[in-house]
């Protein structure tokens, strides 16, 4: 079948995996011009996003989505990519020139190897954003940084294909794509179990508005740690106040055994990083650390 040609720089785009993350940024590229071809999607949440979000791209299997693409961008589960990639291989779909990226945070250029083998051109153009699956990811794109991974000769591109989509990309050597996905997760997927976890304790104490107690505190709190580190640090523990901490483990009883066990691991990571930024006292630290030992509890 003969395509008909488009606008010099534009691409005929498949989305493989229309969830949060695929069906946003095939939206993010159509508004840069770019002509989504087609979509694949199986589930219901995924069948009404690509309605939503790609309402002109008819959805189809994913062999006719890659045969029918000039850029096929990869947005499924980490852990499925590289047996898919590998499968579409074997069937003969992928052909030379075309360009395939993936939006996996952990994996560089390796699950590609298979169509690469067969002159694929490869990336891996990782968003750090947490996606609702809505328009409302398209504006918060403008603020997104790209994990890039790409051979020298596609770096441009794929860079350029962040620029379209209204992010900034950043240079993410093959070697280091666990590291820098490790630091994400870190940072984001915990940080929606802590502030969950501090709600529910709130709810506990008759606070029904949670978002209006905890909103400027926790955006105080990330600025400032954004902006100095550790020196950020304010409470208990960086005070040394184990008679707080002592407290607050009671009052934890009470609670469900997870928020327990994350109270006690971060009071432990807060103090040694305290005390080793010089910021908390060995005796205070001490004070601390027995408070938090569950072996000297009274039972």
């Amino acid at each position: 079948m003969t395509m008909p040609p488009l606008p010099p720089g534009r691409l005929r785009v498949g989305v493989v995996g229309a969830g949060k993350v695929g069906a946003v940024l095939g939206a993010a590229l159509a508004a840069a011009g770019h002509l989504i071809v087609a979509v694949s999607a199986v589930s219901e949440a995924s069948l009404a996003r690509a309605a939503d979000l790609l309402p002109d791209a008819p959805v189809k299997p994913v062999d006719e989505v890659v045969a029918e693409s000039d850029l096929v961008l990869l947005a499924v589960p980490d852990d499925a990519l590289a047996d898919l990639v590998a499968g579409l291989a074997a069937t003969g779909v992928w052909r030379p020139g075309q360009l395939l990226a993936h939006t996996s945070g952990r994996s560089g250029l390796g699950p590609l190897a298979p169509a690469i083998a067969l002159g694929v051109g490869g990336m891996a153009i990782h968003p750090a954003m947490s996606f609702t699956g809505t328009g409302m990811d398209l504006m918060r794109l403008r603020d997104c940084c790209f994990g890039v991974t790409a051979p020298p000769e596609l770096l441009a591109p794929a860079s350029a294909l962040v620029v379209e989509m209204g992010g900034e990309p950043l240079v993410i050597d093959e070697f280091d794509r666990v590291r820098y996905h490790l630091g994400l997760a870190h940072g984001s997927n915990y940080l929606v179990t802590l502030v969950a976890q501090a709600a529910q304790i709130l709810r506990g104490a008759g606070v029904d508005n949670t978002d209006r107690l905890l909103r400027p505190l926790l955006s105080a709190a990330l600025d400032n740690a954004l902006r100095s580190g550790d020196a950020a640090l304010t409470g208990p523990v960086a005070r040394g106040d184990a008679g707080t901490v002592a407290e607050h483990l009671q009052v934890l009883e009470r609670e469900s055994s997870d928020v327990d066990e994350v109270y006690r691991a971060l009071a432990a990571a807060t103090t040694t990083r305290a005390e080793n930024g010089r910021r908390l006292s060995a005796a205070a630290a001490r004070s601390i650390r027995e408070v938090l030992d569950p072996s000297k509890e009274t039972p």
